[in-house]
């Protein structure tokens, strides 16, 4: 059904003359800020809502916080209630946004007033809002008004942003300005002060929100969203037709019920949990790790205490001081459970104190240990990293560069240059530099029974020899890679991850396929999320000043969808749910905001509202009827949600995931497809 609309946004004192002069209009949205309480609409979290749920970065009101970026805040002046952007944020690549509406709205017409306090940069309203990275823009730059069409980047930092329309116009800073745009299919009008009148004929966005933004000190007045009759009775059936299609697929699926729940008062934390059989009874355990940041900021981080679980809620083991205060995380540190020694008992391999050490798993007690290596030339890559002289041990990864069949080597790195491989027993095999990112990706990619290893941009071979690098080709981070065939018959290719460089493909000579500039790209998880599609689908989301956009790519690379169902960070970690062969995945627990997707972005499972933790989330097998559990938390208690259904007998789906013991807030997700009675 095609949704049309005449919609205006208009201050409260125009808002009768408008409604008045459209027969029969019904309103959707008539928001004087009145019911948002004075202060700053925006938070400042940081990297902690790249993998961590919190409310304090919910919409407010009918508004969200679209792009990180700029200070908005609610201000009340001659009783009229108005939004302040009040930052000069000089980046032309990225925009301080807020956003409100519904993605269904398609052929409207609004107003706004608002008052730039510079012309140094740009400020207006945008529709047909997709994300802040791909909608139309109206409003005043310099001396100009100017209409124009953004979508994602042709490079790094370097925006597509075409000009539809453009003229010369004389204001001061401190000026009313009204914005009129009106949109009808392919056809944009809009008007500046009834003075200016910019036309222009575009298709790329046919529908979608509207917001504000500005790049200087702005204040955007009351907004009123209006409708035809009509128009509105088609935009409501069109939303009922898509929530009634989401209803009917998750009635379709399990439901989560409550499995278990302990309680981690006083040693709890954020996203830094571990997962394995601690005791050796065959049962999922797990390790909680809290962190000391030396500063600044996480640059410099360690363990400050390990505390080892069962889901029963006995404690096993602690080893250091906990402190309910130490809660807090936004990125990685060194400790993993891994059966080493293929004894057939685990164990904790973490870094503390400028020590790698070797632990029994089932008690904590120290087998072996040796110190973390020296900080290269006796001082820190860059000033504010690995300020001792000795690194910290920024994550911990297992892999086979030894041809033994089983991953017993070990790869330390620091943040973000160096790398060291040791053996079992801790000996140093070799050690180099690169832009290493977060975290590597092992395989075995020339067959040789000895993996290859990718660190960032650079493949190193099992002796240490640099295969190819892209360091000099690339900027900014890798933020996850994967190494994988996305069709059974294809070649291997590489999958990054880049942050600011969007995502890129390359095969493993290390030429670039394909480069997507979609912004700070992260999480990347590669499953069979569409059986309709060949081979394997591939879901991430952005975080650094474009929360929250969700890409879909196929197997050939190809972005075939993407979606902003709210704007956080997520892991995005597949989740076989239902024992079929497609997968789901989780974006985050909350009740509201949070859910499982399937590979259309539609929300096809919902968490109960029964009080649960929803800060953080991880998935795996813990029952052990192959399909996945879903572990919830936050520093004060852990919930696993397995199906109302479970256990479930007969043939069911069994994707090979990557190890337990390569576990990471960055890891890229690889989820193989397999089956129950497949070896």
């Amino acid at each position: 059904m095609k949704v049309k609309f005449i919609i205006s946004i208009i201050l409260v004192s125009c808002v009768l003359t408008s409604c008045a002069s459209m027969s029969g209009d019904g309103c959707l949205l008539d928001d004087d800020y009145h019911g948002l309480k004075r202060g700053s609409l925006s938070t400042d979290l940081g990297a902690f809502t790249e993998y961590h749920f919190l409310p304090e970065a919910a919409p407010k009101g009918n508004w969200a916080i679209s792009n990180d970026r700029g200070w908005w805040s609610v201000h009340e002046a001659d009783g009229r209630r108005l939004i302040y952007q009040s930052r000069t944020d000089p980046i032309d690549y990225s925009h301080p946004m807020i956003v409100a509406g519904d993605r269904f709205w398609q052929d409207y017409k609004f107003a706004v007033r608002f008052v730039p306090e510079s012309k140094k940069y740009q400020s207006g309203v945008v529709f047909r809002y997709q994300n802040d990275r791909c909608y139309y823009f109206f409003g005043v730059e310099s001396d100009k008004a100017v209409l124009k069409m953004v979508k994602h980047a042709t490079g790094f930092h370097q925006p597509y942003e075409k000009i539809l329309s453009q003229a010369d116009y004389r204001w001061q800073p401190g000026d009313t300005l009204t914005a009129e745009v009106y949109v009808q299919a392919n056809q944009i009008r809009a008007r500046l002060n009834n003075d200016i009148i910019l036309e222009a004929t575009d298709s790329t966005y046919p529908q979608g929100k509207i917001g504000l933004t500005a790049n200087v000190p702005t204040k955007f007045f009351a907004v009123k969203v209006v409708a035809t009759k009509k128009n509105k009775a088609e935009y409501e059936a069109a939303r009922r037709v898509f929530e009634k299609q989401q209803k009917k697929l998750q009635a379709a699926n399990p439901k989560p019920v409550l499995w278990k729940k302990i309680s981690t008062e006083g040693f709890g934390v954020g996203r830094n949990l571990r997962f394995g059989d601690l005791n050796g009874d065959g049962s999922i355990d797990v390790l909680i790790g809290q962190v000391i940041h030396h500063g600044p900021k996480d640059r410099n981080s360690e363990l400050s205490c390990l505390t080892a679980m069962t889901f029963d809620g006995e404690k096993l083991w602690q080893k250091g001081q906990p402190d309910p205060w130490k809660d807090f995380l936004t990125n990685d540190v060194g400790f993993q459970i891994h059966d080493i020694d293929r004894d057939g008992k685990n164990e904790v391999i973490y870094c503390m104190n400028f020590e790698i050490i070797v632990a029994d798993g089932a008690t904590g007690k120290t087998k072996y240990k040796a110190s973390t290596p020296l900080t290269p030339g006796g001082k820190p890559y860059k000033e504010v990293y690995n300020i001792f002289p000795r690194i910290l041990g920024d994550c911990i990864y297992f892999c086979d560069l030894s041809g033994k069949g089983y991953d017993s080597d070990i790869i330390v790195k620091d943040r973000y240059r160096y790398l060291w491989a040791f053996d079992d027993k801790l000996e140093l095999l070799w050690h180099d530099e690169c832009n290493t990112g977060h975290y590597p990706f092992a395989y075995d990619v020339d067959g040789d029974g000895k993996d290859e290893l990718m660190m960032g941009y650079t493949l190193f071979d099992d002796n240490g020899e640099k295969l190819w690098t892209l360091d000099e080709d690339v900027t900014d981070h890798a933020d996850g890679v994967a190494i994988l065939k996305f069709l059974p018959d294809s070649d291997l290719r590489l999958l990054c991850a880049a942050s600011d460089e969007g995502i890129f493909f390359t095969d493993m000579k290390g030429n670039i396929l394909k480069h997507l500039y979609l912004g700070h790209v992260q999480n990347p998880a590669v499953a069979n999320f569409r059986d309709d599609l060949p081979g394997l689908e591939t879901v991430t989301i952005n975080f650094w000043r474009n929360q929250g956009i969700i890409h879909y790519f196929d197997a050939e690379g190809d972005l075939y969808y993407s979606f902003e169902p709210n704007q956080y960070g997520s892991m995005c970690l597949p989740i076989n749910w239902t024992g079929l062969s497609e997968e789901f995945f989780v974006h985050n627990p909350n009740v509201d905001e949070g859910g499982m997707y399937d590979g259309m972005g539609r929300k096809v499972v919902e968490f109960p509202d029964d009080g649960h933790p929803d800060m953080c989330n991880a998935v795996l097998d813990i029952t052990g009827d192959c399909r996945d559990e879903v572990v919830v938390w936050d520093p004060k208690e852990i919930w696993v949600y397995t199906q109302d259904d479970n256990p479930k007998q007969g043939k069911l789906y069994k994707p090979t995931r990557n190890p337990l013991y390569n576990c990471s807030n960055y890891q890229a997700t690889v989820s193989l497809p397999r089956w129950s009675d497949e070896k």
